[in-house]
């Protein structure tokens, strides 16, 4: 069963492939104000954990945060930012330093959004602000926030990733969208304070979910991915 939201529907039917469900899934950070209904949000969360995970651990979960508590993370969340009070990280997101290589990319996929939005280079503040949106899950009616237990190794994050993408796929094959949300994993400790977590709950990362806004400029951003040469070869 598919749901589609009361302003528009890019639901996708039995007859949609596969690989058009894999193309049309982007990163949206412009989102309408309508509500996702709670048996869609948990089916969604269910088709996530059939992904393949090692000795059938299933690792990870996912905390749908909302209310008073959303707003009061979401401004302590900023203030942390803008006052620059950096937090020891649960786990290292990026690698340091960052290869050219890898460093290509990420500058083309920044270039990519603040294009869309009409922000250039030098504008500092208009790149602050469009950062900051990160923290308030950028406005989507379902606000996640993914944990780890803090003793798994390295293998049970891959894990939870395949976890993560299949929530992700889930989602859009309801005409939901998705957007990962890598900045909370830079305040740990301010998150688990909020959300009455143990130091052994590790914060991986954050997911906005929702209907995208067809008129948001953002949602225009398009990332190009590698081609096959450069991560695939044939040995023997």
């Amino acid at each position: 069963m598919t749901y589609a939201g009361p302003l528009f529907s890019s639901a996708v039917t039995a007859t949609d492939s596969f690989n058009d469900v894999l193309r049309q899934r982007h990163s949206v950070r412009g989102y309408l104000c309508t509500p996702v209904p709670d048996e869609v949000l948990r089916e969604v969360v269910s088709q996530a954990r059939w992904a393949p995970s090692g000795a059938n651990l299933q690792p990870g979960s996912f905390i749908a945060v909302q209310g008073e508590v959303r707003r009061a993370l979401s401004a302590d969340l900023v203030q942390a930012w803008r006052d620059q009070r950096a937090e020891p990280e649960d786990y290292s997101y990026f690698p340091h330093p960052m290869p050219m290589a890898l460093k290509r990319r990420q500058v083309a996929s920044a270039k990519a959004l603040f294009d869309s939005l009409g922000v250039v280079r030098e504008d500092r503040a208009g790149r602050d602000a469009q950062f900051e949106r990160n923290f308030y899950f950028f406005d989507a009616p379902v606000a996640l926030v993914v944990t780890i237990a803090a003793d798994l190794g390295s293998g049970c994050y891959m894990d939870l990733g395949m976890s993560l993408y299949g929530l992700m796929l889930a989602a859009q094959a309801q005409g939901l969208s998705t957007c990962a949300i890598g900045a909370l994993a830079s305040y740990p400790s301010l998150i688990r304070r909020h959300l009455s977590l143990e130091r052994d709950n590790h914060i991986v990362c954050g997911l906005a979910l929702g209907y995208a806004d067809p008129e948001a400029p953002v949602n225009q951003t398009r990332t190009e991915r590698a081609a096959l040469g450069e991560y695939f070869k044939t040995v023997g």
